[in-house]
């Protein structure tokens, strides 16, 4: 399988060992492998990832969570990761649910962890990611969730981010596709970016889902509108209306 990035831009493998993801880049020209932006914070991340639990062929529902950290989310990275922290632990009450985090950053790095039912583990994987500098992968994200789905449904992909740098159509396409598949995409949009504000906003239309915002000012509500997500993507939209709540309420009037 392969993971490609951007419209134009290199092409990024994608191996699995232990029921993980890594997605490393190839040598560059001249046979100069690029250099991963932490070294140590990855080997830390993959040697957690493969100790995690896959979960099996029973779990009820799958969910993909998303995050950009590339260096435009510096400045609240910090009050981020609490939100996303909060984020995990909301997914990991609904039951019946396996979750996989995938994040990018950097020169083309991109990198997911299996899937498992053990948020805390991935929560905790995910407060130790620091930001580093590069374009957004927006493209790799959705291609991945796509070839999940291909090959087992996935109910939903959360995405947090903050930017949309790349081809905005191909985005769509893409996104379109998904919801064929039947994957809603829930994107959380921290900042005021217009122009991932329009993007952000179309992946949700077109697969069904929902444009929320992310901001400190929202923290319980964040909560629960990922417990709402996650309570859909184990349950479906019927388990959604039976949950009590105004973040399932307003779930429901966007997916609908």
């Amino acid at each position: 399988m392969r993971l490609a990035q951007g419209l134009g831009g290199p092409t990024f493998g994608l191996s699995e060992m232990n029921d993980k993801r890594d997605l490393t880049s190839r040598p560059a020209a001249g046979g100069v492998r690029e250099t991963p932006s932490s070294g140590r914070d990855i080997d830390a991340f993959l040697k957690r990832a493969s100790s995690l639990a896959p979960v099996g062929e029973a779990a009820r529902g799958r969910l993909i969570f998303a995050l950009d950290a590339t260096m435009s989310r510096q400045p609240t990275w910090d009050m981020a990761c609490e939100l996303q922290a909060e984020m995990f632990d909301a997914a990991g009450s609904v039951g019946g649910l396996s979750v996989q985090l995938i994040y990018f950053r950097g020169f083309g790095e991109c990198r997911a962890s299996g899937w498992v039912a053990d948020t805390k583990s991935l929560r905790e994987l995910m407060v130790k990611i620091d930001c580093r500098g590069g374009q957004t992968q927006i493209r790799k994200v959705l291609a991945h969730a796509r070839r999940e789905a291909q090959k087992r449904p996935v109910a939903a992909l959360v995405y947090v981010g903050d930017c949309m740098e790349e081809n905005v159509d191909q985005l769509c396409k893409l996104a379109g596709e998904l919801g064929l598949l039947g994957v809603r995409c829930f994107m959380f949009h921290e900042g005021a970016d217009p122009a991932a504000a329009r993007a952000f906003r179309e992946i949700a239309r077109l697969t069904g889902g929902a444009y929320l915002p992310f901001n400190a000012g929202a923290a319980r509500e964040l909560r629960a509108l990922l417990a709402a997500v996650a309570t859909y993507a184990a349950g479906g939209l019927k388990a959604l209306e039976g949950a009590k709540g105004e973040a399932a309420r307003r779930l429901l009037t966007h997916i609908r």
